[in-house]
């Protein structure tokens, strides 16, 4: 199953920003998530349209599971 990491964002405009990370290493770590998401706001990393982020949203784990086809 492949997994992606959501990192959910507000900006000064209040619009969710979303950073993802591919194939996290899990099980994730929440301690560190927070940790990581507060540097994130904190240091100014990232400049959106909305301006730059301003606050933490959220953060989910999100599984994916594709299985291919046989058409014959």
């Amino acid at each position: 199953m492949t997994q992606t990491l959501e990192l959910k964002f507000l900006n000064t405009k209040e619009k969710v920003v979303t950073i993802t990370v591919d194939n996290p290493k899990t099980p994730v770590n929440p301690v560190l998530v927070n940790q990581v998401m507060d540097k994130i706001v904190s240091n100014n990393i990232f400049l959106t349209a909305g301006g730059p982020i301003v606050a933490k949203q959220g953060a989910r784990l999100v599984g994916r599971e594709v299985a291919d086809i046989n058409l014959g």
